[in-house]
């Protein structure tokens, strides 16, 4: 931090490093399962998908994340790497 200056980061580029760490520590774990089975372990939120039909539109809406013991870590690596840039 020069002169009191603190560089904007951008929550897109926080975004994409959370999508990748995610990613990543997703795949891992899937390769790892059979080496390591404690890694099957997962828990899933989210909301149930809901359609909205109004005749001349039809909007479904809805989200599932699962978390997984490396996805968590893929996701707190991403974040670590946002703080450091």
């Amino acid at each position: 931090m020069v002169g009191g200056y603190k560089p904007q980061r951008s929550f897109w580029l926080l975004f994409l490093l959370l999508l990748i760490g995610a990613m990543v520590g997703d795949a891992l774990g899937v390769l790892l399962i059979p080496v390591l089975p404690i890694l099957k372990n997962t828990t899933s939120v989210g909301l149930a998908p809901t359609t909205v039909d109004l005749h001349f539109i039809r909007i479904t809406l809805g989200f599932t994340l699962t978390l997984g013991p490396l996805t968590a870590l893929g996701l707190l690596l991403g974040y670590f790497l946002y703080r450091k840039l």
